[in-house]
């Protein structure tokens, strides 16, 4: 008999044709998301679940998935579930690390050139025909060239939006770990990272032109940039996030806008998704894009790709390729 699986999201079609041959799919091919109570119905007979970052996986939902035994993400963060609870019934939790570095690097650069030159900005401009020609001091940006960037989180995707920072010719600093003064804790993350200097996240933040975000969501980093934060940083700096969106206390960055404690911000995720605080949408020195992080047809498929491969060989008897809780 065939394992059964529900897959939350549409994937694409060679994805899906893998996993047909192989298992019984409950395949939800909607745009809109499944809700709470759907996925409470659909869950309860299944074997094994292909969610996206999107699914609220909580301890109901685990609990009604009575024969689950693995849990396939398609993300890298996994906040979205409750990890403890699904170890609590032995079922293997898995993401895909790895497969979208290079595309959520790309972004951010896009974001930095975008907020800093004000192309966004810009481009509003002219689409609303108030552009009066060319001026010397018309819409000046900031040069990105001899500047520093502060990377705050030093994981794959933090590096290599820093291996990206000598192409405009700007000096990297990476962030220690939060609360953390500990040397041990230092000497190996700078000896990680060779010629890249680290420093406390506070000095980062009141030394760095461009702060770019790239930790994962968890208890620390709850709003890691807050008003302290932001008071911190630069009145001629930049925030970059495409880490999570709760890293960032919205309500504080809107105020520090408004206030000029910072220059601009570029932000690809937010605290309640899909939902943008309005502060933001009034602000011109803000670019905002929904979560594109990842959103290359390459990155995306094999985002799908990995997670169908770790779901078919728990449902197999084998061990995850990328597991989270095992």
């Amino acid at each position: 008999m065939k394992s059964r699986v529900l897959v939350t999201n549409r994937i694409p079609a060679a994805v899906l044709q893998r996993l047909e041959s192989d298992l019984e799919i409950d395949y939800h091919a909607e745009k809109d998301a499944l809700s709470h109570d759907q996925l409470l119905d659909r869950v309860r007979d299944k074997h094994g679940l292909l969610c996206v970052v999107t699914d609220a996986i909580d301890a109901r939902i685990i609990k009604a998935g009575s024969q689950l035994r693995v849990i396939a993400n398609i993300a890298v963060g996994y906040d979205n579930i409750d990890i403890a609870t699904a170890k609590k019934h032995s079922i293997v939790v898995t993401n895909t690390p790895g497969v979208l570095t290079e595309s959520v690097a790309e972004l951010t650069w896009g974001l930095i050139l975008n907020v800093t030159r004000r192309v966004v900005e810009g481009d509003r401009l002219i689409q609303s025909g108030f552009w009066k020609g060319w001026a010397l001091d018309f819409m000046l940006g900031m040069e990105l060239f001899g500047k520093q960037l502060g990377v705050v989180g030093s994981g794959r995707i933090g590096r290599a939006v820093a291996a990206r920072a000598s192409v405009f010719g700007m000096k990297v600093v990476f962030a220690a770990r939060k609360g953390s003064n500990d040397t041990t804790d230092r000497s190996q993350l700078i000896k990680s990272l060779k010629d890249s200097s680290v420093m406390p996240l506070d000095r980062l933040l009141a030394t760095s032109d461009v702060v770019s975000l790239h930790v994962p969501m968890t208890s620390d980093t709850h709003h890691l940039i807050d008003r302290e934060a932001l008071v911190n940083m630069k009145p001629s700096a930049y925030l970059i996030n495409t880490s999570r969106g709760p890293v960032v206390d919205e309500d504080a960055l809107v105020l520090a806008l408004r206030e000029g404690l910072i220059a601009g911000a570029a932000l690809d995720v937010y605290e309640r998704e899909p939902m943008v605080n309005s502060g933001l949408l009034r602000l011109s020195n803000v670019v905002l894009s929904p979560h594109l992080g990842s959103a290359t047809h390459e990155t995306r498929t094999a985002m799908a790709d990995l997670a169908a491969r770790n779901l078919m060989e728990v449902l197999s008897g084998n061990l995850p390729i990328t597991p989270i809780n095992s």
